[in-house]
């Protein structure tokens, strides 16, 4: 279950937003920019309003599956 409080309203998504697209642009500095399917996955976090804990899980499922995916003998 979602804690209504924890949901971000429009403000915090517009802070959210900024801070995405000031860390975006110091990855680039760094000569490390994020892929465009990073950059899809963060703008998706935004768009649904999800909570920080949601998309904590949503990564962690990701990576559990790319993990397998990387552990799997090549066929």
């Amino acid at each position: 279950m979602i804690d209504k409080d924890k949901i971000p309203t429009d403000t915090d998504i517009k802070k959210i937003r900024e801070r995405r697209l000031e860390a975006m642009h110091l990855q680039e500095i760094e000569d490390n920019p994020l892929n465009p399917e990073q950059v899809a996955m963060l703008e998706m976090f935004e768009e649904k309003c999800w909570t920080e804990e949601q998309c904590i899980e949503h990564i962690r499922k990701r990576a559990q599956k790319l993990a397998k995916r990387s552990a799997a003998p090549n066929e």
